[in-house]
């Protein structure tokens, strides 16, 4: 039985690609596509498949949070972002969410390969040059870190985003299925616990985090 994947990334070319190189891997089907964060949390869902490979950057919910709420959710579904970030920070903290495996987005595709089977394998997989370095180091440095980020809830989190991308309570409370007045009640408090206070502050915050683009 073929290994079955879940590809996001909001970009069409990007997914087509990825598409392209693993349906000539024997071993690998992919069976569902999503283009948006909280999109791919539904897909994931409903097919249950046996690898979700994320982009870090994703409209509506980032892929971190989609891997922590995945990793949550549906632990038979390994983990494997797609970043252009080489650093340590982010590599930290993709591990701290739950990912089996981080890939660089300008890997080649014999190391992406080799990641998918040493994920799916049950191993981690840190793509060149990550894996210069040892990655039990990554993985007990990701255990022992922590960040002012981590006291938001689920929901803050996703308001956070979206919030960031532009969005009124009204669009982020029809978005969510709740509403505007909730969404104002959780934008305080995330505001509060990261000491932000103005639109750009928050915009500043989300391309610290990489949760959006430096041009966002």
């Amino acid at each position: 039985m073929p290994q079955t994947i879940v590809l996001a990334d909001d970009h069409p070319i990007v997914r087509q690609g990825l598409r392209a190189v693993l349906d000539a891997e024997p071993d690998y089907e992919v069976v569902g596509e999503a283009s948006d964060g909280l999109e791919t949390l539904a897909v994931v869902e409903r097919l249950k498949p046996s690898l979700l490979i994320v982009d870090v950057m994703m409209p509506g919910l980032n892929g971190l949070e989609v891997t922590r709420r995945v990793v949550e959710r549906s632990p038979h579904t390994r983990v494997i972002v797609l970043s252009i970030h080489a650093d340590e920070a982010h590599v930290l903290e993709a591990l701290r969410y739950g990912a089996a495996g981080y890939a660089l987005k300008d890997v080649n595709i014999a190391d992406l390969t080799r990641g998918l089977r040493e994920v799916a394998a049950g191993r981690r997989y840190l793509s060149p040059p990550l894996s210069e370095h040892a990655i039990d180091a990554y993985a007990k440095r990701a255990a022992s870190s922590t960040s002012t980020h981590e006291t938001l809830t689920p929901r803050e989190r996703e308001i956070l985003q979206l919030v960031a991308e532009g969005h009124t309570s009204a669009e982020i409370g029809v978005r969510l299925g709740i509403s505007p007045r909730t969404v104002e009640v959780h934008r305080a408090n995330l505001l509060h616990k990261l000491s932000l206070r103005t639109q750009a502050d928050v915009i500043r915050y989300a391309i610290r985090r990489g949760l959006l683009p430096p041009d966002g």
